[in-house]
């Protein structure tokens, strides 16, 4: 059973969600499905990204895979009136099997929680179409950069990040991602960046995504105070910190996450 950083309460399902839309302007302008009809998505969770593919690319179905059934069903909910465009499936991708292959496919925020992600490329290539095309979004972590010195921060982002690794994950995935499509057999790949550099010259800009961070590391929170990794205290001053972030007249906020494009 794949472990899952964020874990699975309603709080967290509703991330998914306000993530995507806000995420979403940095994610998609290089996605281009307009020409495909049949699209694999992987790691799809509560829909959050789904409903997002659907309403760019209005001719595609989207085949949905996740190993989470209460993520499934949450994407049933939310989806409902696309019932015709969506067909939800319920596999660990590692060991992905499906009769159809697809045209397209997608990962955005899977690899880093997959064990074995040059197995996964291989898996979905076999399910691809000659020439189909695939879009990937990943986290890379080591590129996060912030000023003044936050303590209390520093240590809350090591620990998060080795909670990633201890369940099986990679929080630098994204770092990997040209490898991972070269060494399963994709072709034309490439690579680019996007993130944010904020400082205090964007005030708004930079109040926005230091409440964003907040929210994505409040959500491995309750995984790290079950396993005593963490203290109520150390996330009371992981938060302090990022007010102290946005409060510094020299603040800087910096993260770079990583896409690739490449054909089967």
């Amino acid at each position: 059973m794949v472990q899952y950083l964020h874990g699975y309460n309603t709080q967290e399902q509703q991330r998914l969600i306000d993530q995507a839309g806000f995420l979403g302007p940095l994610i998609y302008p290089s996605v281009d499905f307009s020409d495909c009809k049949n699209l694999l998505e992987v790691g799809s969770g509560v829909g959050a990204q789904t409903a997002v593919l659907l309403g760019l690319f209005p001719e595609l179905r989207i085949t949905s895979v996740d190993f989470s059934e209460a993520q499934l069903a949450k994407a049933r909910e939310n989806l409902s009136g696309f019932s015709d465009r969506v067909t939800f499936v319920n596999q660990d991708v590692q060991y992905l099997d499906l009769r159809e292959k697809f045209d397209a496919a997608f990962f955005c925020w899977a690899l880093e929680h997959i064990s074995d992600p040059q197995a996964v490329m291989h898996r979905v290539k076999s399910h691809l179409l000659p020439g189909a095309k695939i879009h990937i979004t990943e986290v890379f972590n080591s590129t996060f950069y912030y000023e003044p010195a936050s303590p209390a921060l520093a240590h809350y982002y090591r620990v998060y990040n080795q909670q990633q690794r201890n369940f099986g994950g990679n929080p630098d995935v994204g770092a990997q991602l040209g490898n991972l499509l070269a060494h399963a057999g994709f072709k034309q790949i490439q690579l680019s960046r996007s993130g944010f550099h904020l400082d205090q010259s964007q005030p708004d800009e930079l109040r926005g995504f230091i409440e964003f961070w907040k929210m994505l590391m409040k959500s491995g929170a309750p995984g790290l105070l079950d396993t005593g990794a963490i203290s109520q205290n150390e996330i009371d001053a992981m938060e302090s910190d990022l007010d102290g972030i946005l409060a510094d007249e020299n603040a800087v906020f910096f993260y770079q996450f990583v896409q690739a494009k490449a054909m089967a």
